[in-house]
């Protein structure tokens, strides 16, 4: 009867559902029951979590939900790939609320762990009294300066879309330009977009708190600029991929299935020096056109680094491939790996021959290069990926920016193969790399000892599960 029971509801999207399930076993390894409400896109990585141990409980989920206007294939939100879907997408995800709140009457959990995608979590929570915990799945800095874009609006104080303005009232001088302002913050038109978000931002305020995918010593001003000056509940927990203590095998199957297989990729990687090669790769969701896709291949070409670049599968690339340079594989061959698809990332970035992470700046992708204490070319596209990027590059200054300047999702392009060359020799050939990689090196000890017992992480979780224990015996008694 004293064991906490938590249910967790992430978002069907591969970005969301690894974090979940890492804070799930890190839950589970600290005494508490777990539950993950997932749909059967996502059965399989619980499954594997559960083959390796962890006694994590699922509830299954139909998706798409009745009365969707999603096709049936569409099971996650990286099959998204025309906006004009995103508002049937959205759609959907309202449709789950009465699904969730059945289940929450019949279990009554003692805390529900909800991704931010479903603002309606706080208030289907609160019928049962049960304490929403919100999951944004990025750091502290990316919420303050998203909330801190969001409150003053500055890019409506500039004449021109390339004019820099200066975002108020934080801990660092930070700019940007309107075009890596997200569209629909941006627009003055209400879209289905705008109004998402603005239900996200108000839910937060009432929910119990926030989790956060990160470690006090990365994000110090920002983690007490959250708390003190935005007034939120925040938790940092992470690196949540620190957390799980598996090994080889479970690193590679953090998400899909590897297009490539990992023992083949290991002995390429090897044969390498340390610090010799340039892993390149943009998520799950960001989509570039042929032309960019060139440009990289050129870039990569000039800077005439070793590589392993993962091109996504789909919409991504052209099935005639003729988005590669004439000979490019042939030149390349013993330089260059090219994996088309999903790749066991982590297995990679940890391999001593990686030098440098050609990044999206997507939160995942980021503590990823962090913890592998990896220089990173920042190329941000969409999301929060813009704010992500100043944290590395003039925060933490473990990075170099490719000079990405335009926020979208999709068909992506616009950066050429000299900025793409000159971006990886400065990490790495340069003497600023050197010292790139010496402070990315302190902030990994870091990360390793905020999630040790005593550690700033691993005592933020004993308070959260403290005050929960609290919560249920006020609500009990």
């Amino acid at each position: 009867m004293n064991q906490l029971h938590v249910f967790f509801f992430p978002l069907m999207a591969h970005g969301h559902m690894i974090p979940t399930l890492e804070m799930a076993k890190l839950f589970t390894s600290r005494g508490v029951q777990t539950t993950i409400i997932a749909t059967p896109g996502f059965v399989k990585p619980i499954e594997n979590a559960r083959n390796s141990g962890f006694n994590i409980g699922i509830h299954l989920m139909k998706f798409p939900p009745e009365k969707s206007e999603l096709p049936d294939g569409i099971t996650s939100f990286d099959q998204i790939f025309s906006d004009g879907m995103i508002p049937k997408f959205t759609k959907a995800l309202e449709l789950l609320q009465e699904p969730v709140e059945k289940l929450l009457e019949e279990f009554r959990p003692d805390c529900l762990v909800a991704d931010m995608f479903f603002p309606w979590a706080t208030d289907a929570a609160a019928k049962f009294d049960i304490p929403r915990l919100v999951f944004h799945g990025t750091s502290c800095f990316s919420l303050c300066t998203s909330e801190h874009m969001r409150i003053y609006k500055p890019y409506n104080n500039v004449s021109s879309d390339s004019e820099e303005f200066v975002l108020p009232n934080l801990p660092h001088l930070l700019k940007f330009t309107r075009t890596q302002v997200p569209d629909f913050v941006r627009e003055e038109i209400e879209n289905d977009l705008t109004k998402l978000f603005t239900k996200v931002k108000e839910s937060e305020t009432r929910s119990y708190g926030v989790l956060v995918n990160s470690f006090y010593e990365l994000e110090p001003d920002y983690a007490n600029h959250y708390r003190k000056f935005l007034k939120r509940n925040a938790w940092h927990i992470g690196p949540l991929l620190l957390s799980n203590k598996g090994g080889e095998d479970d690193n590679a199957q953090r998400g899909n299935e590897s297009a490539i297989d990992e023992h083949e990729c290991l002995e390429w990687l090897n044969s390498k020096q340390p610090n010799s090669v340039v892993y390149i790769c943009f998520g799950s969701m960001a989509t570039f056109t042929a032309k960019q896709l060139h440009e990289i291949a050129k870039g990569l070409e000039i800077s005439g680094q070793k590589f392993i670049w993962v091109v996504r599968e789909g919409k991504d690339r052209e099935e005639n491939e003729n988005w590669l340079p004439e000979g490019f594989e042939e030149k390349t061959k013993d330089k260059g790996l090219i994996i088309k698809g999903w790749a066991p990332q982590l297995l990679i970035l940890q391999n001593k021959a990686i030098g440098a992470f050609v990044t999206h700046c997507g939160w995942n992708s980021t503590l990823e290069g962090v913890c592998s204490e990896l220089p990173m070319v920042t190329w941000p596209v969409f999301a929060e990926q813009f704010f992500n990027e100043k944290l590395v590059t003039e925060v933490l200054r473990i990075g170099v920016s490719v000079g990405s300047k335009q926020w979208k999702r999709t068909a992506c392009e616009g950066i050429e193969r000299e900025a793409i060359a000159m971006a990886i020799r400065r990490i790495m050939e340069g003497e600023e790399g050197a010292e790139m990689r010496s402070r990315a090196q302190e902030y990994k000890k870091k990360a390793r000892m905020a999630i040790e017992e005593g550690g700033s992480s691993y005592n933020d979780l004993s308070a959260l599960l403290q005050e929960l224990s609290a919560y249920r015996l006020r609500v009990t008694t």
